[in-house]
C-alpha cells in the first residue's frame, strides 16, 4: 500500500519500477501524532517529504502573531522540495492534523537521481510548477472572489483529495477545526461559519464535526466560480 501511494507523487510516477524501489530504499519513515510540529517557519532543512498517511498542514505566522493555513496535504503529496534547489530556512510550519505517516529523502540522496536521469528532474519542476500555479490560484481568489466562494472552492478541492462517495452524498473528513478552515480562505471563523450556515440552509450540504457531507455538488461548483 506504501508504495502504491508513493507512486501517485510526481517524485517517482515517472519512473520506471527499478529506479521507483531504489529511490524508495534511500527514504526514511517519520511518524508523527497529531498536533505534533515535524518543522516550524525559518527552521533549516535538506530534506524533501512525501505523505503516505495521514494529512498535514503547511501554515506562516504573520510578524502580528495572525496564523494562516496554506495547505492541507494528504497521502501521495510531496511538500519541502524547494530545500532541494534553494537551501535556506524553511518557508511554512508543518502539523499534523491527524496521525500521520511520511518518508523522507535528504538532499545527498536525491542528488545522484538528478544525475542522469530527466525523469526525476521533470517531476520535481512539475511539482513545483504545480505549487506556483496553485499560489497564483490562491492570490487570484483573494482579491477576486468572496469569502463565500472562496469557502465553496475549498470544499470542492478537499472533497477532491478526501472525499468518499456515499448514498447521500459526499463525504469529506477534512480533520480542520473552524479556526483552521477559516484560516485556509484568509477570512475570520465568523464570516465563514456564516457562509457554511447559508449552504447547510439551502441543503447543499450537511455540517459534522471536522468533516461535511456536500449533497449538491453543482451547486457549489456555480457557487465556487
Amino acid at each position: 500500500m506504501e508504495n502504491d501511494v508513493l507512486r501517485q507523487a510526481t517524485l517517482f510516477n515517472a519512473l520506471d519500477d527499478e529506479a521507483a524501489t531504489a529511490l524508495r530504499e534511500s527514504m526514511s519513515e517519520v511518524r508523527l501524532r497529531r498536533g505534533e510540529v515535524l518543522f516550524h517557519e525559518g527552521d533549516s532543512g535538506d530534506k524533501l517529504y512525501i505523505v503516505t498517511d495521514g494529512k498535514v498542514k503547511l501554515g506562516r505566522t504573520s510578524s502580528d502573531g495572525r496564523e494562516n493555513l496554506l495547505a492541507i496535504l494528504g497521502p501521495g503529496q510531496m511538500f519541502g522540495e524547494l530545500s532541494l534547489f534553494d537551501p535556506g530556512p524553511r518557508s511554512t510550519t508543518v502539523t499534523a492534523v491527524t496521525e500521520t505517516r511520511l518518508m523522507s529523502l535528504a538532499h545527498a540522496d536525491l542528488q545522484q537521481w538528478l544525475n542522469g536521469r530527466p525523469a526525476v528532474a521533470r517531476g520535481l519542476l512539475s511539482q513545483l510548477a504545480h505549487r506556483l500555479r496553485k499560489t497564483n490560484d490562491v492570490v487570484a481568489d483573494l482579491v477576486f472572489s468572496d469569502v463565500p466562494g472562496r469557502v465553496a472552492k475549498a470544499l470542492l478541492d478537499l472533497a477532491d483529495r478526501f472525499g468518499r462517495t456515499a448514498d447521500d452524498g459526499v463525504h469529506v473528513h477534512h480533520d480542520l477545526t473552524q479556526e483552521e478552515l477559516a484560516q485556509l480562505v484568509g477570512a475570520s471563523r465568523e464570516t465563514v461559519n456564516k457562509a457554511l450556515a447559508d449552504f447547510a440552509s439551502r441543503g447543499w450540504l450537511r455540517l459534522e464535526p471536522r468533516s461535511v457531507v456536500i449533497m449538491d455538488l453543482d451547486r457549489l461548483r456555480r457557487r465556487a466560480r
